[in-house]
């Protein structure tokens, strides 16, 4: 942004019980230590990255620790030398997120199921978030990492509050910044399990975008995240075009979202559209919804009778 922030620091000032509280001398040559703060956002290392030294807690998280032995029923049974590993399963997930661009603005769309394995443990979820006035953004994968994903985005939303210079993240530059924190997070082998959907609209320009767990990234009048790639893209690349009416741009949304629902066990028939128009502070995200489905047609009746081994 061409803006040069400070270095954050804790003042840890002398306490009043101290001899040094009641003697102006040497509370003089005492002054308050300053303490380097943990830091989120670091513009020399990079997003999401303390430096070393700073927290002693970060740095401990990432130390390569030596064999440690682990005692059980009076015995050591267990021995695990080498690094820290890292958690790669994700728990709690949501899958497809569609989005597609239409004149005058950008709509995404998904469902509210948040997935515990292969249950379907918490149905009113809300995957879509507003980023700021003139961005949303929506996830697929685990829960938890885009929690931490947007405790970062809220950090940058503060920093611009602070600088009080009317300006904010556009769109384009939220999604170039999230591109590095998902790379970066890669090459540290502790990826965050997330594929994430950027629309928004700002100075005339529309812009729909997705980037991948590993920094994967790609800008597209329309795009899907999640099982949606498969199901989806091919009604969009067959309907859609940039200047449909906004009408028409929820119908084929719509008519995405139930072929996927009819065919995705991770996903529940009921929906949230966000949706981002050229107008000021314009981003919404509408009430849950349903779409109408049609369950009678030839091959669901006996869906096994052409797969051998099936129960």
């Amino acid at each position: 942004r061409g803006r040069a922030q400070p270095q954050p620091f804790a003042c840890r000032k002398p306490h009043a019980s101290s001899p040094a509280a009641g003697s102006s001398r040497q509370s003089t040559s005492q002054s308050a230590i300053m303490i380097p703060a943990r830091v989120t956002h670091n513009q020399s290392i990079g997003p999401g990255v303390v430096p070393a030294g700073v927290d002693p807690a970060y740095d401990a998280q990432y130390r390569v620790r030596g064999p440690s032995t682990h005692c059980g029923a009076g015995r050591p049974f267990c021995v695990a030398p080498g690094p820290i590993t890292h958690t790669q399963t994700p728990y709690v997930t949501g899958t497809t997120v569609l989005g597609c661009k239409f004149k005058g603005g950008v709509m995404i769309a998904c469902d509210t199921l948040g997935s515990y394995g292969s249950t379907k443990r918490y149905k009113s979820l809300e995957r879509m978030r507003r980023v700021n006035s003139t961005t949303v953004i929506g996830f697929t994968g685990e829960l938890s990492d885009f929690t931490y994903i947007m405790t970062l985005l809220e950090e940058m939303n503060t920093n611009d509050f602070c600088e009080d210079d009317g300006k904010e993240l556009a769109p384009w530059e939220i999604h170039s910044y999230l591109c590095r924190v998902m790379y970066n997070r890669r090459n540290k082998f502790d990826p965050l399990w997330n594929s994430l959907v950027v629309a928004g609209c700002k100075g005339g320009r529309t812009f729909l975008a997705m980037v991948g767990m590993i920094g994967q990234h790609y800008e597209d009048s329309h795009l899907a995240a999640g099982f949606g790639q498969q199901m989806a893209r091919p009604l969009f690349r067959e309907q859609h075009t940039d200047d449909m009416s906004e009408e028409d741009a929820r119908t084929l949304i719509e008519s995405c979202l139930r072929v996927c629902v009819m065919r995705d066990k991770s996903m529940i028939n009921k929906f949230q559209i966000a949706k981002v128009t050229h107008e000021e502070n314009s981003p919404t995200i509408c009430e849950p919804f349903a779409v109408s489905t049609t369950w009678s047609f030839e091959k669901y009746k006996n869906p096994s009778e052409f797969a051998p081994g099936c129960w």
